[in-house]
Formats: structure tokens, C-alpha cells, sequence
């Protein structure tokens, strides 16, 4: 995770963003510790990356690498506004002990790269190139099944989508093309369906450890559909990284089976 010391919505590249409705500083401050603070009451582990001044989406560590297996693709931004991002986090790894590899596609990290188990997902139009794909296969030795999003409200795969565990997805048809649909119904076991309602204050942008799921507060039809099937809903409040297009997700890289120095443990 990245402390939103820096974080405000200063310019657009999103439909959520809107610079003339500012964020409250310290009321995302307290809403990111609160988040913290649910991983750790989990029983997750949570390492800090220090925020760069100038890079006030760095706050967002889901965009800034994809991690399975113990190995690391770096991120590659399609805005100039984030570009620096990317460096940011490949030095956090580097001095982590870790080889990450640069991208040579457009990629936006884990905002539209999905680790599913067996497969990788890999959203792509707004963002992130399709040719990704092809990086994805040859590093992490999984099948990657591409995923076209239709909707600009959903300008990333985390923001449509949330896999629960390996044979479990929770998603918003809307923001997918037919092709899209087809590929999810026919891997997964269960999809469950988000209503508008949810979707629109991104309650997909949501992380399962394959029991709890830590979602925006403001989702609660998708928290009832999750604890139908069985899951523990752990509400949190995002709002004020909702008007950057963010929430529990976008906050937050998940480090699979990565082994950091004792100096990057986070503060």
C-alpha cells in the first residue's frame, strides 16, 4: 500500500475524476489507515511504499505491478500524468532483493491483470494493451484469457471485477463485450451478478482472500449476494478515492509468495 499523503484529484483521465470536487485530505487519510487496518485485523501482512510528491495517484498500488509466483512485471502507464509511477514501484522491488521485469506493453498492474487461479485475466480498452498478454505468459507460465471492457465508468478490469477464489467471480456484465461474457461464463463456476446500483459506486473494486472480501461500504447488495454464497462481506469506506475512480482494491498490490527484506516490511 501507498499513504495518500499526496493524493488529490488535480486532473481527468478518468469519468470519475472532475478537478473542481476536490477530495478531503484527511478524510482519505483516515479511510487508507482504516483500510490498513482491516488487512492487519485479517491477519494479512501490509508493506508501505513511501508516496512520491508530484504523483498524487501513486496512492493506487494496485496499477503498479502484477505479482504471482514470486515474480514481478512492472507497470507501464498510459497517461503522462502516472508515468513516473511506474519507476517508483519497479525501485521498491529492486531493493526489495527482486529482479522485476519491464514491461515492454502498455500495462496498468494489477488494475487490469487478475490472477484467477488457474488463469490470468487481462482487461484491455482504455488502458492496458491486449498485447500484454503475450508478456503475462511468458513470465508467470499461465494461460491469460483477455477481456474487452465497453464501458468507460469501468476503465479498468478492478472496477468491473472481483475474483472471489479460482471457480468464483463477481462482475458487471455491462462492462463487457459479448466475447467478454462468453469466456467468464464458460471458466468460472459461479458468476454473480452485480446490480447497477453497486456497480456504480464501484463495489467490484473489491479484494478476496477466499473467505472475506473487503468491499466498499456502499455496495450492499453486492455484500448480501457475496454472504449468500457463502463469503464474509467486510465493508470499508473508500468514498473519497471513488472521485479518482479507486476504492479497496486500487489501494492495494497483492505481494503473491513475494519475499521481501526485512527493509521494505513497511512502517
Amino acid at each position: 500500500m501507498c499513504p495518500p499523503d499526496y493524493f488529490t484529484v488535480e486532473y481527468a483521465i478518468n469519468p470519475w475524476m472532475d478537478p473542481d470536487q476536490p477530495s478531503d485530505a484527511a478524510l482519505a487519510m483516515r479511510q487508507w489507515h482504516g483500510l490498513r487496518e482491516t488487512f492487519t485485523r485479517l491477519g494479512h501482512t501490509v508493506h508501505v511504499i513511501d508516496p512520491v510528491p508530484g504523483l498524487p495517484d501513486m496512492v493506487f498500488a494496485a496499477n503498479g505491478a502484477t505479482v504471482i509466483g514470486g515474480k514481478v512485471l512492472g507497470a507501464r502507464f498510459r497517461y503522462p500524468q502516472r508515468a513516473a509511477e511506474g519507476e517508483a514501484y519497479l525501485d521498491w522491488f529492486t531493493r526489495g532483493g527482486h529482479r522485476p521485469v519491464a514491461p515492454r506493453s502498455v500495462n496498468e498492474g494489477e488494475g487490469d491483470i487478475v490472477f484467477a487461479g488457474r488463469v490470468i485475466l487481462a482487461g484491455h480498452g482504455y488502458r492496458t494493451d491486449p498485447a500484454v498478454a503475450g508478456e503475462l505468459e511468458a513470465l508467470f507460465g499461465l494461460p491469460v484469457l483477455s477481456l474487452r471492457l465497453v464501458d468507460p465508468r469501468f476503465y479498468h478490469l478492478d472496477t468491473a471485477l472481483c475474483v472471489l477464489d479460482a471457480d468464483t467471480v463477481a462482475y458487471y456484465p455491462s462492462a463487457f463485450d459479448d466475447a467478454g461474457r462468453a469466456l467468464l461464463t464458460s471458466h468460472f463456476a459461479t458468476l454473480i451478478e452485480a446490480k447497477d446500483e453497486d456497480a456504480e459506486v464501484l463495489g467490484l473494486n473489491a479484494i478476496s482472500d477466499g473467505r472475506h472480501v473487503v468491499l466498499p461500504a456502499q455496495a450492499t447488495g453486492l455484500a448480501a449476494q457475496v454472504a449468500e454464497k457463502g463469503y464474509e462481506p467486510v465493508p470499508v469506506d473508500m468514498s473519497e478515492f471513488r472521485k479518482a475512480g479507486g476504492g479497496p482494491k486500487c489501494c492495494t498490490l497483492e505481494l503473491r509468495e513475494l519475499r521481501l527484506t526485512h527493509a521494505l516490511q513497511g512502517r
